[in-house]
């Protein structure tokens, strides 16, 4: 999936594909860590930059810290208080082993400093604002196909939700992922869902074996047309992290399908609502109106990757 990202966004690919996917945590965490540090050797950088909270993140950063590479955390100090999260344990980890900090959001920035982490730490605004700014205006829904999951294709709706929803706690079983569904069945628009491929087969399970009909299965899209399919829509019901954050830059309200928050900053005003899944509680907390303050904005100004940049090259120019 990640190809997508490489050709629309025109980002340059990268040097090294390690091709790992698949595994428990740990085997894919070893053989991360194995792949990761045979590159480092040879390459030996000034600086290794890891982002976010997943197994990558984490293998990176002990491999980094073995062969002592100065190491850096873009999106550090986040906290969720649930180490039953695997990727809680990622990010404390991360954190503690890095040389530097990059807070996305004051809450990280704080949380650094009852770590004892402070000094080490910046407030730099959120990197995935500065790539919402850049390219939230480069698809308009006409230019979006969908492609349904058993085959054709269907336009988007005039009105619709947008639901994405692939993490384990959903998806493991049937139960969680029948709520979900159930809920979308009750809403008053039809709702548009690409389905991860892991999802897949669940999903397609749950929707005839009920006859559900109000959700569009579609195959994943990519980032501009999610970005495109989350401003035009009526609401937003995720289990992502980073959807709710998109959702909270294009003032649309989000439902969170989660039972811990992941960004306390979009929980105001009910912008951001927390909900397990369970159908009725879903509908109505898509119900829920929510207020807008255009002048709250806790992610930055869209300049944090400039200001990492800049802190970078100040403390390579010092040494």
């Amino acid at each position: 999936m990640s190809e997508t990202f490489f050709e629309e966004l025109d980002i340059p690919k990268p040097d090294y594909n390690l091709g790992i996917s698949g595994g428990t945590h740990a085997e894919m965490t070893g053989r991360m860590m194995i792949a990761i540090e045979q590159v480092l050797m040879k390459e030996q950088p000034d600086w290794v930059l890891v982002f976010g909270d997943t197994n990558s993140t984490l293998a990176a950063a002990l491999a980094a810290a073995k062969l002592h590479c100065k190491l850096c955390h873009v999106e550090a100090g986040i906290r969720v208080n649930n180490k039953n999260n695997p990727e809680e344990i990622n990010r404390i980890c991360t954190d503690h082993l890095a040389d530097l900090l990059f807070a996305s959001t004051k809450s990280g920035y704080d949380e650094m400093g009852k770590e004892g982490l402070k000094n080490r730490a910046y407030l730099v605004g959120d990197p995935m604002y500065d790539a919402y700014l850049k390219y939230c205006n480069m698809l308009q829904v006409s230019d979006v196909e969908l492609e349904l999951l058993q085959g054709g294709r269907v336009e988007v709706p005039s009105m619709y939700y947008y639901l994405t929803c692939h993490r384990e706690e959903n998806t493991k079983d049937d139960s969680c992922l029948s709520e979900i569904l159930r809920a979308m069945e009750m809403v008053d628009y039809p709702v548009v869902y690409p389905v991860h491929p892991r999802n897949k087969e669940r999903a397609l399970r749950i929707r005839n074996r009920f006859n559900y009909r109000n959700t569009l299965l579609v195959e994943p899209v990519g980032y501009l047309e999610s970005v495109c399919l989350l401003q035009h829509s009526n609401a937003v019901i995720t289990d992502s992290g980073g959807v709710q954050r998109e959702a909270f830059f294009a003032q649309k309200k989000c439902v969170t399908l989660l039972d811990f928050v992941c960004w306390p900053e979009t929980m105001v005003d009910n912008r951001n609502v927390l909900c397990k899944p369970i159908a009725e509680d879903i509908v109505k907390a898509i119900k829920m109106k929510q207020i807008i303050n255009s002048t709250y904005r806790p992610f930055g100004d869209g300049d944090s990757a400039e200001k990492i940049v800049k802190i970078l090259e100040s403390i390579q120019s010092i040494n």
